[in-house]
């Protein structure tokens, strides 16, 4: 176990023996600390925090502190990070409001420059979050996508399989699977790029642009199309993207067409 001089460690915390800490860094009691992971100089790592295999934090982030939630009153919550997660310079992740809920992290996510995740967040698997987002409390992503720089989510809302948001976005809705979000929660098309990249097969993809024809042609109820594309695509793709939209508590966002940007309009 490599732990710098300067470290503030509780003895009550529990670190992997091949762990890596850096210089200044606070980790308090019953904060679990995996095999391989390295933290960098001046990260603070709170109380109920779990930090999983390989993960990688870099310097000033600060992980497991108190929500900032008026209903928030010093329940014993938590941090649950999993493996081969990188968390980028002054991130923020806040953990549950309350009593035994947690703020949740899957693997392979990569966290930005001064990202910040609310309290019960929950991120799936291989998601990335640019710089300077902001997910507000129960805020979910899924696996596979992808938020751009500066963007901000209502709390409550969630994120779809390999959904992509543009910078500077704002989203107040529920953004589906596999679509392209920007602006103020308009979806602009499928995130073609997106799944071309993560391997999905030439026919799935054919499916997903009919089924996003079909959800949003005008002047159509929503449940009819649902129940079309169910009935014509029944692909695990497809049911998913019927579920979460069936699910969709805050409603799912609206389409804008047209080469026109959010900016200036």
């Amino acid at each position: 176990m490599a732990i710098h001089k300067t470290a503030m460690v509780s003895s009550k915390a529990e670190i992997d023996t091949s762990a890596e800490i850096g210089a200044c860094v606070t980790i308090e009691e019953g904060v679990k600390i995996g095999p391989g992971v390295k933290i960098m100089p001046n990260v603070y790592i709170h109380e109920g925090t779990e930090i999983g295999e390989g993960t990688y934090i870099h310097v000033g982030a600060i992980i497991g502190n108190d929500p900032q939630d008026f209903a928030y009153e010093g329940a014993k919550t938590f941090t649950k990070i999993g493996k081969n997660n990188v968390i980028r310079e002054y991130v923020t992740i806040h953990r549950g409001t309350k009593e035994g809920s947690a703020t949740v992290m899957g693997d392979n996510n990569m966290l930005m420059v001064q990202v910040h995740l609310g309290h019960n967040c929950k991120l799936e698997n291989n998601v990335i979050v640019a710089n300077g987002a902001i997910l507000a409390g129960y805020v979910e992503v899924e696996k596979g996508a992808f938020i751009s720089g500066n963007v901000v989510f209502h709390q409550f809302c969630r994120v779809g399989r390999y959904a992509m948001i543009g910078g500077f976005s704002g989203v107040n809705q529920d953004v589906p699977p596999y679509m392209l979000v920007r602006g103020p929660s308009y979806i602009r098309g499928i995130n073609l790029v997106g799944l071309r990249r993560a391997g999905f097969k030439r026919d799935v993809i054919k499916q997903i642009k009919e089924a996003y024809r079909i959800i949003f042609q005008p002047g159509r109820l929503l449940k009819d199309s649902l129940r079309e594309i169910s009935e014509s695509m029944p692909s695990d793709e497809i049911k998913h993207l019927v579920s979460f939209i069936k699910d969709a508590k805050r409603g799912i966002c609206k389409v804008r067409s047209g080469k026109e940007e959010f900016f200036g309009e």
